[in-house]
C-alpha cells in the first residue's frame, strides 16, 4: 500500500492510555472528551475509550465504530507525535454525523492536534 495517505495507529496498550489519562491534556464538547498528550516522534495514535454507563454492548460499540471513522477520516491532518483519547458522550449517537464531523474536527484543530487548512491548500497543486 505504498504512496496511500497516512495510517492511523489506534491506541490499544493500557500502559499508554493510562499516561494519557495521567498526564494529557483534557478539552470537553457537547459530544465528547479529548484527552492528548505528546508522545515523541512516533505517529499519532487515536484511542476510543467508552464506559458502561454510555449504554449497552450495541450502543457502546457504535460508539466505537463512530468515532474510529472520524479518527480515520482525519488520519492525513493529524500532527505527528500525540497520543489522543476520545471519550463519547451518550449525546453524540443522536445528532446528524455531518454535525459531529464539526464539532470533532473544531475541538482537534483548537487543540492543536491537526494541521491547518491553510497548510494543506499551499501543499496541493
Amino acid at each position: 500500500m505504498a504512496g496511500t495517505s497516512a495510517r492511523l495507529v489506534f491506541l490499544t496498550h493500557s500502559v499508554d492510555i493510562e499516561r494519557v489519562k495521567r498526564s494529557g491534556r483534557r478539552s470537553q464538547t457537547p459530544y465528547f472528551n479529548v484527552m492528548s498528550y505528546t508522545s515523541g516522534d512516533r505517529p499519532t495514535r487515536v484511542g476510543v475509550i467508552v464506559g458502561r454507563r454510555l449504554g449497552g454492548a450495541v450502543l457502546r460499540n457504535r460508539a466505537k465504530r463512530i468515532f474510529r471513522a472520524l479518527a480515520r477520516q482525519s488520519a492525513a491532518q493529524f500532527v505527528g507525535g500525540r497520543d489522543v483519547l476520545v471519550f463519547p458522550r451518550r449525546d453524540a449517537l443522536t445528532i446528524s454525523h455531518k454535525t459531529l464531523k464539526a464539532h470533532w474536527t473544531a475541538a482537534l484543530r483548537r487543540d492543536g492536534l491537526i494541521k491547518d487548512r491553510s497548510c494543506d491548500a499551499a501543499a496541493s497543486p
